[in-house]
């Protein structure tokens, strides 16, 4: 399955003073933001990324850069599908004057009705977000692979939304989640649904989560290989979640202990029971076996 690692840009004046930057141009990464990318990078620098694709917004590029600073074989590419919010009439406001808005309840109580004054609905936000990742994970999948593990650097709210859908969650809890500035989630795109490995962490390597299990040769069943060992001939059966391996001595051999016995796990032998022959039928019966 393959794998996107979600960033959110490191910290900006705006986090730090309070304002909704929103889609607001020139708004980059202050000092403190700066560093909390880098150690993002530092983070994913031993893990084999196949792309990063960022938010056109400069506060993303810049942290994205960081990331490729640490992989100069990959270029950045952009998508829109993972901007901010388009919060209208809010963007550029201070917090504390936006939270004395009516709208701002329901926002924070029931986001799948809320429209931003002259600006996008979080619901319309978080189906093109969502879109957006499965698009661009069927396209990096086909080109570098089911093991593809690839970086989306974009905003909270977006990030949060694409997580509540990771997570089946209705987007009316979204604001449960948290996703701090320059904070990694990952989530594994498997073929019936998605994993959430993790969310908002800011320390630790990354790389033994990210880097692919080796699919090795599966190993024969216990009871076969110790037949095997032994140089007993074998004829397997397969009964439920057991295996019955069937031995039989070689011809001009002496009967060997195992000769002509059906060797099962004990938890999937038939207890010995005693009462009439339905009773004695149904006792016998193993969990582990089919019944007939």
């Amino acid at each position: 399955m393959t794998t996107v690692v979600l960033l959110r840009h490191g910290r900006t004046r705006a986090n730090a003073t309070g304002v909704l930057a929103g889609r607001s141009a020139g708004v980059g990464l202050d000092d403190r933001g700066l560093e909390q990318a880098a150690t993002a990078a530092q983070r994913l620098a031993g893990s084999p990324l196949a792309a990063v694709v960022s938010s056109p917004l400069q506060r993303c590029r810049q942290t994205a850069a960081a990331v490729l600073a640490e992989h100069p074989r990959l270029d950045l590419d952009t998508d829109r599908g993972l901007v901010e919010c388009g919060y209208g009439e809010w963007t550029g406001r201070p917090l504390k004057e936006l939270a004395k808005d009516p709208l701002w309840t329901t926002v924070q109580d029931q986001p799948s009705a809320a429209r931003f004054p002259g600006g996008e609905s979080l619901l319309e936000m978080a189906a093109r977000a969502q879109q957006t990742i499965h698009d661009l994970d069927r396209t990096i999948g086909a080109e570098h692979g089911p093991d593809a593990v690839w970086v989306a650097v974009s905003h909270g709210d977006v990030i949060k939304a694409i997580l509540a859908g990771a997570l089946g969650m209705h987007l009316d809890s979204f604001q449960r989640i948290l996703v701090d500035p320059a904070s990694i989630s990952v989530i594994r795109l498997g073929q019936h649904r998605p994993h959430v490995a993790c969310m908002n962490t800011t320390a630790g390597d990354l790389t033994a989560m990210l880097t692919p299990t080796k699919r090795g040769r599966r190993r024969r069943p216990a009871a076969r290989r110790w037949a095997e060992d032994w140089g007993a001939p074998t004829d397997t059966v397969r009964l439920g979640a057991c295996w019955s391996i069937v031995m039989t001595p070689r011809i001009g051999s002496s009967p060997a202990p195992w000769a002509n016995r059906a060797i099962a796990p004990s938890s999937c032998r038939p207890a010995k029971a005693t009462g009439s022959p339905a009773s004695v039928a149904r006792s016998n019966r193993s969990p582990c076996w089919p019944s007939t």
